[in-house]
């Protein structure tokens, strides 16, 4: 790879991971021939590396946008809308009609909504005491995604 390209490239990521590896980095890429692929793989690690360090580096994972990624945070949320999409899935395909029965959709959404209970409580178990502000954030759009999904359960009495 050109050399000025290379040095262009090691300057896109962030200071600490430069200072760690760019000039093993810098080697690499002259040694190696690189093209069109290789080049946008570069400035990608770059973005995902100003991603990471810029959430990781901000005491220590407890930022709002840190512990929103955790899989403990997404996964009630995940939860949620799989949820709302199969309520409003049911409706799309069957109307609003009562049924005598409580059929498969109306089971799956019960267990969607009951499993992501012990998840929720782990998320605000272990966070609250550590990051009690971001933790609320968090918490308030998991409860607006329960909210959601409940919304047309209760709307339309099913």
């Amino acid at each position: 790879m050109n050399r000025r390209l290379a040095h262009l490239l090691i300057y896109l990521y962030p200071h600490r991971w430069r200072d760690r590896y760019g000039e093993e980095f810098e080697t690499v890429l002259h040694e190696h021939r690189g093209g069109v692929g290789a080049t946008f793989d570069i400035i990608r690690g770059a973005l995902k590396e100003h991603v990471l360090s810029s959430s990781q580096l901000s005491s220590h994972g407890r930022t709002f946008g840190a512990l929103a990624l955790k899989p403990s945070a997404l996964i009630p949320v995940a939860m949620s809308l799989a949820a709302l999409s199969v309520v409003l899935g049911h409706i799309a395909m069957y109307g609003v009609a009562r049924e005598a029965d409580e059929g498969a959709a109306a089971h799956i959404w019960q267990l969607l909504m009951a499993g992501q209970v012990p998840v929720l409580l782990f998320f605000a178990i272990k966070w609250l005491p550590q990051a009690p502000r971001p933790t609320l954030y968090v918490l308030v759009i998991q409860v607006g995604a329960v909210l959601a999904s409940m919304a047309p359960v209760f709307f339309f009495n099913l």
